[in-house]
């Protein structure tokens, strides 16, 4: 699976470079930050109607597709950030050994 995000990150950060007329990523990149921002709050959107969806139907696959493109657009982030897909990988990979109250304990204190 991280082989699929890997290969997703190089192709994120060749888009970059890619003129905005040939490219979506390059268009997202253009626009900035917060349009990019704006699209990964749309689909968490779309994924949470659709997760309400299949609760009810049964039926997932609306809320599979929802969640690739929510998982991309937040690829596209954190491309125009700087970070590579493998460092979520390697952040979820460190939460192995502990409980999820653990992990929430262990956070430095939000002001």
């Amino acid at each position: 699976m991280s082989d699929v995000l890997t290969q997703l990150g190089d192709i994120l950060e060749q888009r970059k470079e890619a003129t905005a007329e040939k490219s979506y990523v390059a268009s997202l990149h253009a626009k900035g930050l917060n349009k990019i921002l704006e699209k990964v709050g749309e689909e968490a959107t779309e994924t949470i109607l659709a997760a309400k969806d299949a609760e009810m139907s049964g039926d997932c696959s609306d809320v599979i597709y929802e969640t690739a493109d929510l998982w991309f657009h937040t690829l596209v982030a954190l491309s125009h950030l700087g970070v590579r897909p493998e460092a979520v990988v390697d952040e979820l990979a460190r939460r192995f050994d502990m409980s999820g109250l653990e992990e929430k304990a262990s956070r430095p204190e939000q002001k």
